[in-house]
């Protein structure tokens, strides 16, 4: 009897054991959810929060280049927009309880537009201009790389992205070098050439000759995106279109000044930049609206640069808008075009492409 009773208090206390251990289980498993929970709701509350942050980062650049369109038709460095000082004290008006906000904008304008590298809408033959300020472009580029890859070679790369824009497809390619579908149908996974502008900037890979390395650069080297744009497209008559290919010369960046000027003078890009940086900054700075104010710079009296090639004004944007919240961070950017309503008259921008990244 006395054993029954003590094998019975064994098998109560090991239930006892068990029924505990499975609720401790139970209740870390809960804890565990729980916290998950809360931390996944934090994040997603961040999220939210700093999706909200860069959307209103971004239409208060808007509010600020339409401000400006309406005030002025020439775009330069001395502009608000491209005053950091200005456009913080912009975001200071707007009332965050947590985080930050930073908003960049650069004139999109001030790159080399690859879709003039073709004259549209016929959209067959080169475009004289833009492919010689390619061609110096790419050269310049090229010299301070160790070595260049046959396809990618200056000519090789023009080639190959007159015969991706052009609607001519597969009937012969450019030069020796070009590419028409038959070459990229060949590669795995294949496709086709575009036989069109392109929409975005990142389809330059799929060129021939157009490597990651040409297109991101590296931590020595920036790469051809940031000298290079896919819009700029003006409507003409009916659904007609073009592209100008001008770059207004008072935003361009280096890279692009020395492609804008004749090689044997590619020196004086810097003396350019200087001039137009400190310009930036003097309230007595010459007016910039003339495309041929470059002529007041040391050595470019005698110099006449491609009237093709240049202009001071600017309608098209980038929008680098950056939120932080603790330890989250959310960036987005917007390209967008000032237009002017036909009802009201006034400024407005329109956003041509939206994206963030986290």
């Amino acid at each position: 009897m006395a054993k029954t009773i003590r094998n019975n208090r064994g098998i109560a206390l090991l239930l006892t054991i068990s029924v505990t251990t499975i609720l401790v289980a139970l209740a870390l498993e809960y804890n565990r959810r729980a916290r998950f929970a809360v931390i996944s709701a934090a994040a997603a509350r961040d999220r939210l929060t700093l999706s909200h942050m860069a959307a209103s980062g971004i239409h208060a650049a808007m509010a600020l280049l339409a401000k400006d369109r309406a005030e002025s038709n020439t775009d330069s460095l001395q502009e608000d927009w491209a005053n950091p000082d200005k456009i913080s004290e912009l975001l200071s008006e707007i009332p965050f309880d947590d985080g930050t906000l930073s908003v960049t904008i650069s004139d999109e304008m001030g790159r080399i537009q690859v879709n003039a590298l073709v004259v549209f809408p016929d959209g067959r033959n080169f475009n004289d201009s833009q492919r010689r300020l390619l061609e110096r472009y790419f050269n310049a580029f090229n010299d301070a790389a160790e070595e260049t890859p046959e396809d990618s070679q200056p000519e090789a790369i023009i080639n190959s992205l007159k015969d991706w824009l052009d609607s001519g497809d597969d009937e012969a390619i450019t030069g020796l070098s070009g590419a028409e579908s038959a070459y990229y149908q060949d590669l795995s996974p294949a496709y086709s050439s575009r036989n069109g502008p392109i929409a975005d900037i990142n389809d330059l890979l799929m060129v021939k000759g157009i490597t990651s390395e040409l297109f991101y650069g590296s931590a020595e080297k920036p790469g051809i995106e940031d000298a290079l744009t896919v819009y700029g497209m003006k409507p003409e008559a009916g659904t007609s279109f073009t592209f100008t290919g001008k770059i207004n010369i008072n935003t361009a960046p280096l890279p692009v000044l020395v492609s804008m000027l004749p090689s044997e003078n590619a020196e004086l890009a810097l003396a350019f930049f200087e001039w137009r940086q400190e310009a930036a900054t003097d309230k007595n700075a010459p007016d910039l609206s003339d495309p041929t104010w470059y002529k007041n710079v040391t050595g470019f009296s005698a110099m006449n640069l491609d009237s093709k090639l240049i202009t001071t004004a600017s309608d098209i944007f980038r929008i680098i808008s950056e939120a932080k919240v603790n330890e989250a961070v959310l960036t987005a950017t917007a390209v967008v075009q000032r237009l002017k309503s036909e009802k009201t008259g006034k400024w407005y921008c329109k956003i041509l492409s939206y994206q963030s990244e986290s």
